[in-house]
C-alpha cells in the first residue's frame, strides 16, 4: 500500500464502513417488520427484494389464494397483488438504492486502486476526483431512497396492521451508510485539492531569497580618479 495522508486513510475507512452497511441493507429483508404484538399477523417483514407473509390474502377479496413464507417480491405468484405489493414509492426506493449500490461497487474498486496508487502517478488527482464525485452521488441516491421509504413505508395505505409495522435495522443501516458516503466523498475531494496544490507548488521555479542575492557593484563615479 502506497503512503497515504491522514485524510486519505480516513476516507478509506469511512468508505469501507459505508460500503458494508449499504451492502447489508441492500441484501437483507428487514426494512419494515411487524412488531409481533398482534396474534396471527398477515405481514411479517419486507426488504427491497424479499417479502414475508403469513396466510396473507388479497385484501380486496378478488382471489382466495393465501400467501405464506418468504418470497422474491417479483415472484410470479404475486402477480395478482403486484399493484398492492409494489406501489410507486417502493419502486422508486428500489431504483435509487440500486443506483446507490452500483455506485458503491464502483467506489470500492476506485478506492482499492487509490490504496496502491502513487502520488506521482499522472492520473492520481483524476482518481481522487472521480472517486469523490462518485461517492457523493451515491450518497445522494441513497439519501433519496431512504427518505422516500421512511416517509411512506409504514403508512396505513400499504402493509396490513400498519400500527404494528416498524422500520427496522436494515433500513437503519441504509440510512447510516448513505450518510457516511457523503463525508467519504468530501474527504477524497479535499485530498484531490491538496494533491493539486502540492503539484503546483513543486512545479514552480524556486528563486533564492532577495537578501541572499549578490550582484557585483559598480564603482561609484564620485571616487573615480584618472591617472
Amino acid at each position: 500500500m502506497a503512503l497515504k495522508t491522514k485524510t486519505g486513510i480516513c476516507a478509506i475507512a469511512i468508505t469501507a464502513t459505508a460500503s458494508v452497511f449499504i451492502t447489508i441493507a441492500f441484501c437483507t429483508s428487514y426494512w419494515l417488520v411487524n412488531d409481533g404484538k398482534i396474534e396471527d399477523p398477515k405481514f411479517r417483514r419486507i426488504g427491497l427484494w424479499e417479502v414475508c407473509f403469513e396466510n396473507f390474502e388479497d385484501f380486496r377479496h378478488q382471489y382466495d389464494y393465501r400467501f405464506t413464507g418468504c418470497w422474491w417480491v417479483f415472484e410470479e405468484e404475486y402477480y395478482i397483488i403486484f399493484d398492492f405489493l409494489l406501489p410507486g414509492f417502493f419502486i422508486t426506493t428500489q431504483f435509487f438504492f440500486t443506483l446507490c449500490m452500483t455506485l458503491v461497487l464502483v467506489a470500492a474498486f476506485l478506492t482499492w486502486m487509490y490504496c496502491f496508487c502513487s502520488r506521482d502517478h499522472d492520473k492520481y488527482i483524476l482518481l481522487l476526483l472521480s472517486n469523490g464525485c462518485n461517492l457523493v452521488l451515491a450518497g445522494i441516491c441513497g439519501f433519496i431512497a431512504v427518505s422516500i421509504f421512511g416517509a411512506n413505508g409504514d403508512n396505513r395505505d400499504w402493509m396490513p396492521h400498519w400500527q404494528h409495522n416498524d422500520l427496522s435495522w436494515s433500513y437503519g443501516l441504509a440510512c447510516v451508510g448513505s450518510l457516511l458516503l457523503l463525508p467519504a466523498g468530501a474527504l477524497f475531494l479535499v485530498e484531490a485539492r491538496r494533491a493539486r496544490y502540492r503539484r503546483l507548488g513543486g512545479s514552480q521555479p524556486r528563486y533564492p531569497p532577495a537578501e541572499y542575492t549578490m550582484e557585483p557593484q559598480k564603482p561609484s563615479s564620485a571616487h573615480h580618479t584618472d591617472i
